[in-house]
């Protein structure tokens, strides 16, 4: 059986919005690998709303309406990205472990 140390946080929720967790020690595994491409999706997109929130802020005719759009997607993105950390940081740990 695995050890909680081994479980991988993936980068998505499941129905209720509960974490999902992948027992594998395959790093090379397909779902691995897919959990791999979708953080990097999700590191990508934040880099780019990130940069489109500093126009938006810069811009002193920006409406309300389009704050409150940015603190939403902005939101959502610090989420993925937290999420994306403490995975690869409970990878790390786990790596360490095992002498990696």
């Amino acid at each position: 059986m695995t050890t909680p140390n081994k479980l991988r946080l993936l980068p998505w929720t499941g129905p209720e919005g509960k974490p999902c967790y992948l027992s594998t020690d395959d790093r090379g595994g397909y779902m691995s690998r897919l959990a791999d491409n979708i953080e990097a999706v999700q590191l990508g997109s934040a880099t780019d709303l990130l940069e489109q929130a500093l126009e938006v802020l810069g811009d002193q005719d920006t409406n309300p309406a389009e704050v409150q759009r940015l603190a939403r997607e902005l939101t959502r993105a610090l989420r993925d990205v937290l999420r994306v950390a403490a995975s690869r940081g409970h990878l790390l740990a786990a790596g360490e472990h095992q002498g990696l």
